[in-house]
């Protein structure tokens, strides 16, 4: 107690040693970095310091603050060190408990337990996303829906405004043993450049989901904006863990023999969903960079397969930090990409990225010790240091197979796409490699209708008259299985990805290369590349403009000149075989240049086309 120049009396506050075991109700084998904040009448009046990888933190503080009034609520928030668990609990005390002139027990400080989120998942929750019904049928724009569990965010497909709209998508979303959380749907609407108009939120309670069973839902929106049906189920899930290196699963021989059993070929059709099972043995980092002033970091480690994620504990002031930790995920499809981000833990502030690895599945060699490089956000380049792991992959190929034709898992919503200059000059470029491969390929062709290699063009003519005469419908997957053959024993997955990467660092010193330039360089580098989109655009805008002209007759002559063709074709396919026109087209092309040495080479379809006025030339003729 104070004495102060006003009337009112000041009281100081003090905190006494505090002593925790709320994060007993994580897993046994994971850790935690507490710290607790102080808050009164709205703002913070002090913060703990955090007590590293521990669940039964003993902070032993003491503060002092003036208070005015003991009915005042004090508010504690009890946090975690930026993780993935989003712990944030709140919990409140009244002053006057703080002034009774005895000692405050243990009781009423505050040994208490909360009910944090657990990040092992324990389930799969399957949304599917059917239809609208007796929806508004006005106007034009698109409808989509926002689905949300938790912090699990997505958002389906857009269609256009009809009473009817048919999604029939699917999204799955982790269930968490001690999560308490909502299916949250909200269907928009969006008209052009407008604002986005909300025709209802919808909130389904989970908890009373019963197990293996799909939940049909019809449920009614905002008034005269019709209904959302959909399907919900929830399905048991297991092979999330995080447990010390010495204690991996796969290390136990009875663990090993059940999870080989699980995935062998006899048991491909028992649960289609659960494709295979992956232990990453998490080892060390090396050579990290530093981020605090010191010269040291703080780092840990994140891993996501697909929207499966799972994080480390934080070593404290080192750039050599050696977590030695075992994480296993389920594998729900075989084609995802183990992602490993290392960030340096800066207390309740985001913190610093310091690199990032991404190991496909199918790359990965069971039981063997490997030393990646880290890389940038964008896996564009390394940057400094290393990550020593060891992989384990068990899955079932059949099951694998299967899913592969199946629509790929939707990711939880991520940030909107900025406008990159260097992401569109990088599109660009892969789109010119693809129509120069292309172009090659036809110029191939045309150098065998103009014999300007005799044995080749003498090879390919008697190549397509042999192929025409004898042609049938399987020997079109025939020859596509001979020409990835013809790969697999001639192009070596080494060499492959040798000239991947090296096309992606000399795509990438183009760029730094270009960073160099000026600011009127830049500028005209930009204005090309604009320029290029905006003909690509206007070409492929004009062909389907162009098809559509003909067919609505908008020119009467050439829809009726395209009528007589078209009749004239018929009737040749009625009565002469497709094999015998193909033959004479091709007996035509290649005999051409004896004939007609000088005429020009010309696409009748396209020169037709090209008298066809697109929807701009309808309106200001050319």
């Amino acid at each position: 107690r104070a004495d102060s120049p006003d009337s009112h009396e000041l009281y100081s506050m003090q905190k006494i040693p505090f002593l925790s075991n709320i994060f007993n109700c994580l897993f046994s084998t994971g850790t935690s970095d507490p710290f607790i904040k102080f808050k009164l009448d709205g703002k913070n009046i002090y913060k703990s310091k955090v007590v590293n990888k521990n669940l039964n933190p003993i902070w032993n503080e003491l503060f002092s603050f003036p208070i005015r009034d003991l009915d005042q609520t004090l508010h504690l928030k009890v946090c975690e060190v930026f993780t993935l668990l989003h712990i944030s609990n709140s919990f409140d005390f009244c002053m006057c408990w703080l002034f009774q002139g005895q000692p405050v027990s243990q009781a009423q400080v505050g040994r208490f337990t909360c009910g944090q989120k657990n990040q092992v998942w324990t389930g799969i929750y399957t949304v599917i996303l059917v239809e609208g019904q007796d929806m508004p049928d006005c106007g034009q724009g698109d409808i989509y829906v926002r689905l949300r569990v938790g912090d699990q965010r997505v958002r389906s497909k857009n269609l256009c405004i009809k009473a009817n709209p048919q999604w029939r998508e699917s999204f799955d979303f982790n269930h968490f043993q001690d999560a308490q959380e909502n299916l949250m749907l909200e269907v928009c609407c969006k008209r052009g450049r407008k604002s986005e108009e909300c025709w209802g939120v919808l909130d389904i309670d989970l908890t009373r989901l019963p197990v293996n069973q799909r939940q049909l839902y019809t449920c009614v929106l905002d008034p005269n904006k019709g209904k959302l049906v959909f399907l919900v189920t929830m399905t048991p899930c297991s092979g999330a863990s995080i447990s010390d290196i010495q204690s991996a699963p796969l290390d136990n021989l009875k663990t090993l023999q059940e999870t080989q059993e699980k995935f062998r070929l006899m048991n491909c059709l028992r649960d289609l969903k659960d494709v295979g099972y992956l232990q990453i043995k998490l080892i060390k980092a090396t050579d990290l960079p530093s981020t605090d002033i010191s010269g040291k970091s703080d780092p840990f480690c994140t891993l996501e397969l697909g929207n499966s994620k799972l994080q480390t504990h934080t070593v404290s002031k080192t750039l050599n930090p050696e977590w030695r930790t075992a994480l296993t995920f389920p594998i729900k499809d075989i084609h995802d990409v183990l992602v490993l981000t290392v960030y340096h833990d800066d207390g309740d502030k985001a913190p610093d990225f310091l690199g990032k690895v991404a190991i496909p599945l199918l790359t990965v060699s069971n039981g063997q010790q490997i030393t990646r490089m880290l890389k940038n956000n964008n896996l564009s380049r390394t940057t400094k240091g290393s990550i020593t792991l060891e992989l384990n992959v068990l899955y079932n190929p059949v099951r694998a197979g299967l899913k592969t034709f199946r629509p790929k898992e939707t990711k939880f919503a991520e940030d909107n796409p900025k406008f990159n200059k260097k992401l569109l000059a990088r599109n660009i470029y892969r789109v010119r490699k693809i129509s120069m491969a292309i172009l090659y390929t036809l110029q191939y062709i045309k150098s065998c209708f103009h014999w300007e290699n005799t044995q080749r063009s003498i090879t390919a003519f008697l190549m397509f008259v042999v192929t025409v005469w004898l042609w049938e419908l399987f020997m079109l997957p025939l020859f596509l299985l001979l020409l990835i053959g013809w790969n697999y024993f001639h192009i070596t997955p080494g060499m492959a990805s040798y000239s991947q990467d090296l096309v992606s660092s000399l795509f990438f010193l183009s760029f730094q290369e270009s960073e160099k330039k000026g600011l009127m360089e830049k500028i005209h580098m930009i204005q090309e590349i604009v320029l290029t989109v905006q003909n690509t655009l206007d070409e492929v805008a004009c062909i389907g403009e162009r098809v559509k002209n003909t067919f609505n007759w908008s020119v009467p002559f050439l829809s009726f000149l395209a009528c007589l063709v078209l009749f004239l074709l018929t009737a040749a396919l009625y009565y002469i075989p497709l094999r015998y026109i193909v033959l004479v087209w091709g007996v035509k092309k290649f005999t051409k240049k004896f004939f007609s040495p000088y005429a020009i080479d010309n696409n009748e379809i396209l020169d037709f086309l090209k008298r066809v006025p697109s929807d701009v030339q309808k309106v200001r003729p050319a």
